[in-house]
């Protein structure tokens, strides 16, 4: 008898996502999500001065607010006919990529490690490296203290990695992924004063000219990230990857829809991009195809905004609340619906690296004989991404032009239409903007969680994540671990309790899962 989970909020995500999942036989046969908060941020800048747009964006999102801002900054720059200089440009290319590195450290040891590993292996560690016995006594102290937080508690997992040697120095690695973040947001606040709600881009530009002072801050602290990126994060990946090799093909497979705007401009119209862009349909992973942006359209039938503004392209989007009938037979999340010619497609770093293509990329798809990249392929293309921005921002460091331009300054115009399209730590980001009488008529934003967890389509097809759940194992629906391990491997942009609901009496078991 099909029975269904109810996991909400789940946890070690940015923002309130419920995910619901009918099991039958050990495994997920269908599956919901739901985005349970709605903020209209879309609906506050209507009428406001254009300027505002990239503040306030940045507002959307706590964890994510520098590629926001990018983002609103490249739809100005589009509206107003900007001619961006190449420092601005290397500038935003540098902070953007030292966002990617430190996003993608911290999904990886503080968001996600936590579902491979058991805790307690730390104790039983007998090895004489100090680092490492000063973690085992660390650990050691918290758990008879009963105080192992955040490690504890959580889901039991019969798979978890519980060798005391390789745990011990995972968790020694999550201590030291503390401090390459702060290097990572260090080097943000050299050209943009703070992270988050940074305030370094604006229309036109940057306003941080680089100097020989500020380039070899930056320098300094890119060597350190880039060596621990390339030493220590890729590795335990791969680590994580080869232990959990059962799972690396077809068990998280959200459909072979995979879609790439590009990221980081390498000239001054944007054309050459560091990541391309491209698209990839139904799995033919050896075959990248053009992108074309007049395809995006999103879909409202099942979400919790008024029917007739279903199907509209994101330029011309409305964000227009259903707030009298909820119709909840039908809708059931604040989630838009984008699809990109009709289908739903997947964002982040694995469409990324899928349409990129590097040759390590290549060969672990060989050695796992991976055909359905889904929940392992998502952890290893992040690290493989974060190996190759690191490289890269040191060539973007070394074209910097100490006295060149950083701002092409315009004035508002009348009337204009612009959108900015780049690439995120979770994904591509579309921002769209409409001026009118020199201020925002409308303004719309389609996110890469709005492409990952969106909910069916009027077509009843299911959402990325929706559909890289079935055939998810759930072997134990009160420890439903790889189902959790599935949405954070999207890396969704929290709350702190999870609740099972029993299908037959409601009753509620209470999880706390840090």
């Amino acid at each position: 008898m099909a029975q269904r989970i109810t996991i909400d909020p789940v946890t070690r995500i940015e923002g309130h996502l419920r995910i619901d999942v009918e099991i039958d036989g050990g495994k997920v046969v269908d599956a919901w999500s739901t985005g349970t908060m709605f903020r209209g941020i879309e609906m506050l800048l209507k009428g406001k001065h254009p300027w505002d747009a990239q503040q306030v964006t940045e507002r959307i999102c706590g964890v994510c607010p520098l590629v926001h801002g990018t983002a609103s900054s490249y739809a100005l720059d589009d509206a107003l006919k900007v001619s961006l200089p190449d420092n601005a440009r290397l500038i935003r290319n540098l902070m953007l990529g030292s966002n990617f590195l430190q996003s993608h450290i911290l999904h990886f040891y503080h968001l996600s490690a936590l579902d491979y590993i058991d805790i307690a292996a730390v104790t039983k560690y007998t090895g004489s490296d100090p680092g490492l016995v000063a973690v085992k006594d660390k650990i050691t102290a918290l758990v008879q203290a009963n105080d192992a937080y955040p490690f504890l508690p959580r889901y039991e997992s019969l798979d978890y990695l519980s060798d005391p040697a390789l745990v011990t120095t995972l968790v020694s690695h999550y201590i030291q992924a503390l401090d390459m973040r702060k290097k990572a947001q260090e080097m943000i606040a050299i050209f943009y004063g703070r992270m988050p709600s940074f305030v370094g881009t604006i229309p036109g530009g940057v306003t941080q000219p680089p100097s020989i002072s500020n380039i070899a801050a930056m320098q300094s602290r890119l060597a350190e990230l880039e060596t621990w990126v390339n030493n220590v994060y890729l590795q335990d990946v791969l680590a994580v990857a080869e232990a959990y090799k059962a799972l690396a093909n077809g068990v998280g497979y959200a459909g072979g829809n995979f879609l790439a705007y590009g990221g980081f401009d390498l000239d001054a119209a944007g054309k050459e991009k560091f990541l391309p862009r491209g698209i990839i349909l139904n799995g033919d992973i050896t075959s990248v195809k053009p992108f074309d942006e007049k395809l995006i359209t999103e879909s409202v039938i099942h979400s919790w905004y008024k029917n007739g503004t279903d199907g509209l392209q994101p330029a011309n989007g409305k964000t227009d609340p259903e707030v009298t009938d909820y119709d909840p037979a039908n809708k059931y999340s604040f989630l838009k619906a984008p699809r990109y010619d009709g289908k739903p497609m997947e964002v982040g770093p694995l469409s990324r690296m899928l349409v990129k293509k590097p040759q390590i990329l290549l060969d672990l798809v060989t050695k796992y004989g991976i055909t359905q990249p889904g929940l392992v392929a998502r952890h290893g293309a992040r690290a493989i991404e974060a190996s190759l921005i690191a490289a890269e921002m040191n060539n973007w460091l070394a074209q910097l032009k100490p006295g060149a331009p950083i701002w092409d300054k315009r004035d508002i115009p009348e009337s204009s239409t612009g959108r900015g399209l780049v690439e995120g730590p979770r994904g591509a980001l579309g921002h769209w903007i409409d001026i009118k009488d020199k201020r925002i008529d409308n303004y719309q934003a389609v996110v890469p969680t709005t492409w990952n967890a969106s909910p069916r389509d009027k077509n009843g097809v299911r959402g990325p994540i929706e559909q890289s759940m079935i055939g998810i194992p759930v072997p134990d629906p009160d420890n439903p671990i790889n189902v959790v391990r599935n949405v954070r491997s999207f890396d969704p942009c929290i709350a702190c309790a999870v609740h099972v609901i029993h299908p037959e009496h409601n009753g509620v078991k209470a999880f706390r899962v840090v």
